[in-house]
């Protein structure tokens, strides 16, 4: 039953995939360079920069933001549905090269812009200093009541311990499996699965005691919430970079050096700082990304 319950799903997974993926071809784009992303805040504040630099500097520009996960964006990319959109070199590793982890940035950074360019033609810009890797956060309040300030803390404490974050993370070869193969077996008191975007009121409410969260999430800052030290490294890099269709880079190769101006200034700081902008202020993403823009010097234009 549980097989066929899996081939059901991967058969409409790939099934939704192509059906946007349709949909994103059958616009006439007119010549415009069409810029994706996923379908969370940083995606979307990332994809208004590059749209709105890109038409600055006289390019015209079509928006085909919040797509979805990574399968659908990837799919939008081989297909030339999109042009390019802001990756993560460690979910490129895994996720879509189906690789083994590696802890190491700069190699994690030439495996995957050298297979994407071998094997699907696709050109990876310069990577951000931005790390945004997963990471397991407490309140301060929780973080001293069970004196817990590393993932090793937390193992030796897990079934008193109510962990909140994705489903996937129950499943994840840097989820829980990861966690369990480097620090040693271990049982949570639970384990709450939810949408991401309950991770972090679940655990301010107190219905958790840590959550699943990534480096630049901008509740981290906004709450001061503890970040609980990987002492063995388990967490995949995860830089961000434009991921560039060759064939728009040759017709228009001002991109890279105006995307890569973007990239040069996203620090996990200040994502997060423009992440909370969007998540916590409830902000539009164009609106936060126009601002920052303005505020690195990177657009002359209100």
């Amino acid at each position: 039953m549980k097989r066929l319950l899996r081939i059901f799903l991967s058969v409409l997974l790939t099934s939704l995939i192509m059906f946007l993926v349709a949909a994103c071809n059958n616009t006439n784009n007119n010549g415009a360079i069409k810029i994706g992303s996923k379908d969370f805040a940083e995606q979307l504040i990332l994809g208004e920069m590059y749209a709105i630099a890109l038409e600055e500097n006289g390019l015209t520009v079509e928006r085909k933001l919040n797509l979805g996960g990574t399968p659908i964006a990837q799919a939008g990319l081989v297909t030339e549905a999109i042009d390019f959109y802001p990756e993560y070199t460690g979910t490129a590793l895994l996720t879509v090269l189906k690789l083994p982890i590696n802890t190491n940035k700069e190699q994690v950074y030439q495996t995957v812009s050298q297979t994407y360019a071998d094997k699907y033609n696709l050109i990876w810009l310069e990577p951000s200093p931005m790390n945004n890797t997963q990471a397991l956060v407490m309140t301060p309040e929780k973080s001293e009541q069970y004196q817990i300030k590393t993932i090793a803390d937390l193992v030796a404490k897990a079934s008193e311990l109510t962990l909140i974050g994705p489903p996937e993370f129950q499943g994840r070869e840097d989820g829980l499996p990861g966690i369990k193969q480097a620090y040693g077996d271990f049982k949570l008191k639970t384990y709450k699965a939810v949408d991401p975007g309950l991770r972090y009121p679940g655990l301010i409410n107190g219905e958790a005691d840590i959550a699943v969260g990534f480096a630049t999430d901008g509740e981290i800052s906004a709450n001061n919430l503890v970040v609980l030290t990987d002492t063995k490294n388990i967490f995949p890099p995860a830089q961000v970079a434009p991921v560039v269709n060759e064939k728009i880079l040759e017709n228009n190769p001002e991109i890279q050096a105006i995307l890569n101006k973007i990239t040069a200034q996203i620090t996990d700081e200040t994502m997060q700082k423009l992440n909370y902008q969007v998540t916590g202020k409830n902000l539009e993403p164009a609106s936060v990304a126009r601002n920052f823009l303005l505020q690195e010097g990177l657009l002359t234009v209100q």
